[in-house]
């Protein structure tokens, strides 16, 4: 199957100081709305639409996020808990996108992105540019997925499905340690409330029936238990425009945390991985997918690409797709106000994105646990130096910048401070 051309990008700026550009520009453009202001991807969402000359509100139902301490956050506003009260979440988005005239609203989390989708109808004249709800749910269900990709030939851990505690022990002697439990979503809706889950690794089958009993989302709710894939963590952007493909992206996994695996502080822009492109395109043409996604992999030592699960919404690492010269939030925002969409010829490979709050941690317990991660001492101070290497010309660094200093200064309040 062919793959879509990449669009050439064009990297025009739109802000001068104390962006005032963006103010100036920003009259002739329609306000944008980006929810979960505490999340890196609505700080880098903020900044690239900003720079553009869009007039960005920043929300969250807490005040003093990442993306409204950036110098291109127009305003600023809080809501009540969409995961404890849905329905006023709803009503004072609704109430506030109103009144300050807001066009198109970009939620950043499952959480968000579900509760939002499911009500669309409610948000009448607001362009909200994602899928269907029902695409998005398929999507986020994990167990869904590997069904889906296993009947499309997408290579997918070997996986046991577990309906309920009871059928473990059917599966003792077939399972390969280390294993890995997936909850089969990242979030699950419990009626009023949502249940916060997380992959967990197990060495025997004991263990197995020890977590299964501790955690609810394992006991009261139906889960994977997967083989363990060694290899390389890489990661497919895209942007869909009403099923069909935009651009792809190709991102690296360098460092994560926990260093065991997990979220990403330090990636690399690469070529895509034709084979984990193909798949990715073939889930999401399936779908008829629409928005932005992230589909994740893990590429083993022969080269093949393990579907690990899909971000149906933006993804932790998106400020290293701006910087290297794909910018998903303008892009999107052209698709959702009807713009023709600037062409994209290409992305600089090479280009390293850092979130360094995140880094440290994955220094601290690489050091201090490194003894039960198996890591030998040698690797320790391996893990140490490339720390405190500061100068590498391709790195950028994800919060802390220069020229948009408040949100790193936000984030260390939050870190120690809270």
């Amino acid at each position: 199957m062919a793959m879509p051309s990449l669009l050439e990008h064009d990297f025009r700026a739109a802000v001068s100081k104390h962006g005032e550009g963006a103010r100036n520009l920003g009259s002739t453009m329609e306000k944008v709305l980006i929810l979960d202001g505490c999340n890196r991807s609505a700080l880098a969402a903020t900044r690239s639409l900003g720079r553009k000359g869009v007039k960005v509100v920043v929300a969250d139902e807490t005040p003093s996020t990442l993306a409204s301490g950036s110098r291109y956050c127009l305003e600023d506003f809080t809501y009540p808990s969409p995961n404890r009260y849905p329905e006023a979440f709803i009503n004072v988005l609704k109430q506030e996108a109103d009144k300050r005239q807001i066009k198109v609203m970009m939620p950043m989390t499952e959480i968000t992105t579900s509760v939002i989708l499911k009500e669309r109808a409610k948000f009448n004249g607001l362009i909200i540019p994602f899928a269907p709800f029902e695409a998005f749910d398929q999507l986020t269900n994990k167990w869904w997925l590997l069904e889906l990709a296993r009947d499309l030939g997408i290579s997918v851990p070997r996986t046991h499905f577990v309906h309920k505690p009871d059928e473990l022990n059917a599966l003792r002697g077939q399972i390969d340690f280390p294993a890995v439990l997936k909850p089969f979503r990242s979030r699950i809706c419990c009626g009023p409330r949502w249940l916060e889950t997380a992959v967990r690794y197990a060495g025997s089958f004991e263990e197995i029936e020890r977590m299964v009993a501790q955690f609810e989302f394992l006991n009261q709710h139906p889960f994977m238990i997967q083989e363990c894939v060694r290899g390389q963590g890489e990661g497919v952007f895209t942007l869909y425009n009403q099923g069909q493909a935009v651009v792809f992206f190709g991102h690296r996994r360098l460092r994560e945390n926990p260093p065991s695996g997990g979220v990403s502080v330090l990636s690399e822009s690469i070529v895509p991985n034709p084979k984990a492109q193909e798949a990715a395109r073939k889930l999401l043409d399936f779908i008829r997918w629409h928005g932005v996604a992230m589909v994740e992999f893990k590429v083993a030592e022969d080269g093949t690409p393990y579907l690990m699960e899909v971000n149906a919404r933006f993804w932790g690492s998106l400020q290293l797709a701006i910087d290297a010269g794909v910018d998903f939030p303008w892009l999107l925002y052209q698709l959702a106000t009807g713009q023709p969409v600037d062409p994209i010829g290409g992305y600089k490979l090479g280009v390293k994105n850092r979130w360094l709050l995140g880094d440290a941690a994955h220094l601290y317990k690489s050091l201090i646990r490194g003894k039960d991660l198996d890591m030998p001492h040698g690797q320790k101070w391996r893990t140490l130096l490339d720390f405190v290497n500061f100068f590498d010309r391709e790195t950028r660094y994800e919060v802390n910048r220069w020229d948009d200093p408040l949100p790193f200064v936000a984030e260390l309040k939050r870190r120690f401070l809270h």
